[in-house]
Formats: C-alpha cells, structure tokens, sequence
C-alpha cells in the first residue's frame, strides 16, 4: 500500500493529535545494482499492466530495511530514533517525508512535514543563497509572500548575510547546513524529522538550534529526532523508539528504550567481554621478565564477575608469573569506550598513585580495589602493562568487559558516588 498523506494544519494545538501513524510498514532494497534495476523495471511493467507485486515476499538479494514497524506520533511530541547502522532509521524518516514508498503497509501524515536528512542537499549551487531561500522553502509549501515576510529572519538565523547574493557553491558546507536548517524550522512545520544534524555548526550555534526548536515544540510542532547520541535523546525526548535490523525492538519511556538499547550493544559484543581473559603460556626464552597470565574482575566474595554494575564494587585481578624480584613495578591501564564513542574513558597506573609493585618471583596477582565503578554502561576495552621504569614487562593490547546499570544513570557520562544529608541551622534549635 502506498503512503497516505493528509495535508492538515491546525490553529490550536491538541497534544492528544496523532500526527503521524505508521502501520505494519515494510520496506525492502536490493543488494545487487544490476538486479535492482531490473527488479524496478519488472515491478513498473506489473503495475501498468494492473498486475499484483509481491511485496510482501523477498526475491534474490532482497532484505527488509523495514519490518512491520508500528508506532504513532502526536502533536507536540518529541520521538527518539535510536539503532545502530543499518537499524532502518533514516528510511523511515525517507517514508515519512515521502521521498520512499513502502512495500506494505500505511503511513499517514497530517499536516507540513519539514525534513531536516541532509541539511543543503537539495540547493542548487549555481544560484545564490537569496535565490535558494525561495526555491527550498516553496519546495517545503509556503507562498512567495510568506517566504518575503520570513526570509530576513531565515538569513539572520543562518547567520550569512554577508554571502546571502554569493552562489552557494562558494560557501562552505558549514554555511550551507546552517542556510538549509534556517529554511526548515522557518516554515514552522507540524512536523520535524531531525536526522543528526545538530552538530551543526559551533557551540554557540548549536544552543541557538535548540532554543529554536524548543519554541517550535510549545507551539506544537511534533518531532522525530535520529541520533547516535543517547544523552541527546533522553534530554529532548520522552517518548522513544529502538530499532534493530529493521525491527521494532521497544519502544515507550525514553529511559527504558535507551536502557534497552546500551545492554544490546554491550550484549553484541558479549562474546569477547565476559570480563575475564586467559593468555596463552610462553616460553621462558620469549619473556622479558614477567607474564601476564590472566585478568578478570572479582566481586568483595572473591567470586568472577562476567559484568561489572555501575556504582558496585569490584576488584580488578592481574594474575602474573614474574622470573625475576622487582622492586619497583608500574601497572597502567587504559580504559577505552567501545560502545559510545567517548573514547579513552580512564587512565590509571600505580605510580600516578605513588605506590610501586613488589613483585616476588613465582606466580603472584595484583589487585586494585574499586569502591564504586564510576563507568556507564557500555563496553569497555582496556589496554594493561606492567613497567619498571620504561621497561615494559609484558602488555595486553585489549581486555574486554562489559558494564551495565541497575538503576537510571543513562543521563549521566560518569558516575558520582555521593552521600546525601541535611544539617539543620543552630538557628532553629
């Protein structure tokens, strides 16, 4: 079934409005370009011939971008869109904005849809700012005389009064996305498909996005936001959708959906992270004076632990097997996100501590006490060594372990241990 769109814009704004429904939605693409062609070829041949496509099955090299995928959004809402790559979220942001049909299934909109994919994609760049300004916001449905009143407004946001008469094939592509971004919340859409583009620009641009779309929120305008960035999401968004392979995977409290989402990318990559390492044994000639053996995390029982919790102790173990006494060794790790993109997260060695290892010869282990895991869930990898010095003994380039929450931390980067308390004022006594 092909997209039903409803062109309705409302003076009052009803919360309670759905203004996009999206039912049983399935959308499938073709792996192979020379067979996609032909697929396309044979499927336009069928409906002019009034013939029925099997949309609902898969030929070769088919798959589903999209399965069955249900959820609504209402007026005024703002709707998280969160998945890896691949989940489907960028195709059904193109269904919605109607530049993609499904295969099966209905989508209804109700009112101006402004999508904001690729900011400055559509401009043509042999002509000037000035003139794209009127093509891009006529392409989105307003009237050359609603365009005029707007249009200082749109070159004041966009902050490129000075290029406004330049072609924008001059302009750089930061200008470009502020310009295509000014054209789109300048409509004041009903709806808003935010695709991650609000990265656009720098600091003091990006706040002004925001205060700009949080005024369009009061008015009523409802949004679809898509973004990596999960602490985006749960400071813009109540509502959420998880998206995985095309499938709906949950969907309702924006804290739930993300909780949801962290543990099945920490999950994905179980398989190495099970917190606990083994090394294979070397021989003596190969060792430069000391093998780690194996590392793992212990719980205050001294039981492995396969996940560590945030804001739980734990214990680091570094079992080793030194062919030497050393007197003054140095053990660092590095702790790098795997799962969020935050890059190296801790940095901890003995000496930054002022402690420094004996190390008997024979097989020993090192510990290091952690009262709370100050980490949000993810998956971690740690790169760990033993020093003397610059002497390195022996490194392990990647440990891998996961963590994970059992209580509503997802707002946070870190985690504070913290006591709480009330003195009461000698006044009052």
């Amino acid at each position: 079934m092909t997209s039903l769109i409803n062109r309705k814009i409302d003076t009052q704004p009803d919360e309670t409005e759905v203004v996009i429904s999206v039912e049983n939605v399935s959308k499938k693409f073709c792996r192979d370009l020379k067979r996609s062609l032909f697929y396309g070829l044979q499927d336009i041949a069928t409906e002019v011939t009034g013939g029925k496509r099997k949309s609902d099955s898969l030929r070769k090299n088919e798959f589903w971008a999209l399965k069955d995928v249900n959820f609504q959004l209402h007026r005024g809402e703002a709707l998280g869109l969160v998945g890896s790559n691949g989940a489907g979220k960028s195709t059904i942001l193109r269904i919605i904005s109607g530049l993609i049909k499904p295969d099966t299934g209905t989508v209804k909109v109700k009112g101006r849809v402004a999508p904001l994919i690729a900011l400055g994609a559509g401009f043509n760049p042999i002509l000037s700012g000035r003139e794209n300004i009127y093509a891009n916001m006529s392409i989105l449905g307003l009237e050359t005389a609603e365009i005029e009143k707007r249009f200082d407004e749109v070159v004041e946001f966009a902050e490129i009064a000075d290029a406004i008469d330049a072609p924008v094939q001059t302009y750089s592509s930061g200008m470009a996305a502020r310009l295509g971004f000014a054209c789109a919340v300048h409509i004041e859409p009903d709806i808003l498909l935010i695709d991650e583009v609000l990265a656009v620009g720098d600091i003091k641009f990006k706040m002004k996005c925001h205060r700009k779309l949080s005024e369009l929120r009061k008015k009523g305008t409802a949004f679809i936001l898509v973004t990596h960035n999960s602490h985006s999401i749960l400071n813009i968004c109540e509502t959420s959708i998880f998206l995985k392979k095309g499938q709906l995977i949950a969907s309702g409290d924006t804290e739930k959906v993300i909780r949801t989402y962290e543990e099945d990318l920490c999950l994905s990559g179980k398989g190495n992270a099970l917190g606990r390492m083994v090394l294979p044994p070397k021989p003596k000639e190969k060792s430069n004076g000391l093998d780690i053996v194996s590392l793992c995390f212990k719980d205050e029982q001294d039981n492995n632990l396969e996940t560590l919790f945030t804001g739980e102790p734990a214990y680091l173990s570094v079992e080793c097997k030194s062919y030497e006494h050393i007197n003054s060794g140095n053990l660092g790790m590095l702790i790098t996100a795997l799962s969020g993109g935050e890059g190296l997260v801790l940095y901890l060695t003995t000496a930054s501590d002022n402690q420094e290892l004996v190390i008997p010869v024979g097989k020993s282990e090192i510990r290091m006490y952690m009262p709370y895991c100050s980490m949000v869930p993810g998956v971690y990898s740690a790169r760990i060594y033993i020093r003397n010095g610059v002497y390195s003994y022996d490194i392990v380039e990647s440990f891998r372990f996961t963590v994970k929450a059992n209580r509503t931390i997802s707002r946070c980067q870190f985690y504070q241990p913290r006591e709480w308390q009330v003195l009461v004022s000698e006044s009052n006594l």
